[in-house]
This record gives structure tokens, sequence and C-alpha cells, in this order.
């Protein structure tokens, strides 16, 4: 696979993964989702899970199975985000390597086109999920208050990177905010 298949997303969803409902996840035939940790669920230095997230996680629980997967080696935060949200997790995946992804895979039991791996950075989410075969989401970051105002350096240079390397950010299926039931789109 080239690196402009492999830094580009199947969906870019518009915001976070809070938008993320039961109807795109059925829309795309997903039974899983690998769900990066920091700056997808929580700010980076955050240490809990906001309501927000988990009444989001309970709403699509009954649909997907979910697995953390978090480059980040502190089991007191990460441990603590997935225990408040009741779902396994693996550290230290060193993303974008795929050996804790390839765990997570095995402990679902789906077929790898069934999962969905949803992450904000294109160089580790993206990347590993792609090399994988998976269905790949990138979303808005979330990001804490006191670092809202400043612009997103990592994130802007990864996008300025893979489009010097032909990898447009127009997602392989398409963007979307969320699914209209009455179009079916």
């Amino acid at each position: 696979m080239r690196w402009n298949n492999l830094l580009k997303p199947n969906l870019i969803l518009k915001g976070s993964v809070l938008n993320l409902t039961p109807d795109i996840i059925q829309k795309y035939g997903l039974k899983g989702l690998v769900l990066d940790v920091d700056e997808t669920l929580v700010p980076i230095r955050v240490a809990s899970a906001s309501v927000e997230l988990q009444q989001w996680v309970e709403q699509i629980r009954p649909s997907v199975k979910l697995w953390l997967v978090s480059n980040n080696l502190s089991d007191t935060r990460i441990g603590g985000i997935a225990r408040s949200l009741n779902l396994p997790y693996f550290l230290g995946a060193a993303k974008p390597s795929r050996r804790k992804i390839r765990q997570a895979l095995k402990a679902m039991n789906l077929p790898v086109h069934q999962v969905g791996m949803v992450g904000d950075r294109l160089f580790t989410d993206v990347l590993a999920g792609n090399r994988l075969g998976m269905f790949t989401i990138l979303v808005e970051p979330i990001i804490h208050p006191d670092v809202a105002l400043r612009s997103h350096p990592v994130r802007n240079f990864e996008v300025w990177i893979s489009e010097i390397l032909g990898a447009s950010m127009t997602p392989k299926t398409r963007r979307i905010t969320k699914v209209d039931k009455s179009s079916g789109k």
C-alpha cells in the first residue's frame, strides 16, 4: 500500500468522537471500535471521563464491542479512564505499531474489516488502522480549554506532510456529521 493510502482515513468525522452515532457505525457495518484515548476521548492532561463521554459509551455499547488502545504509558490515568467507562484497554501501544491493536482485535474476535480504528492522529491512529485493513475514522481532537486558544501544531504538521506525500484530506469514503435516516445517507 502506498503512503498516500496509508494516511487517508476512510471517514473524517466533523467534530469529536461524540458525533460518532450508532447510525453511522451501522451504516459502515462496524461491529467493533478500537479507540485512541488522548485527545480522542479526553484532553491530554485530563484523568477522567466526562459525563458526555460516559453517556456516549453507553449509547454505542449495545451496537459494538469497544477497546481502548493508547500510546500513553500511565496506567493510573488510562486505566482510570478505562475503568470509569467499564472498557478493556492496552497501554504503551507505540502506534503506528500494530501489536496492541492486533491483541485488541483478537480479544474482540471480529474480522478486521468490521472494526473501526478511531483516533485524532494520522501518523499513529489512521496509519496503524490502515496497515491492518481496518476501517479508519479520523475525529477532531478534544483539547483542554487551557490549550484551545493555541493551534494544534502536531496535527497540522501531520496533515501538511500527508498532503505532500499525496494523501489528500478527502476521506476514502466521505465526510459526514450524522446519518440522515430519511434519505439513507
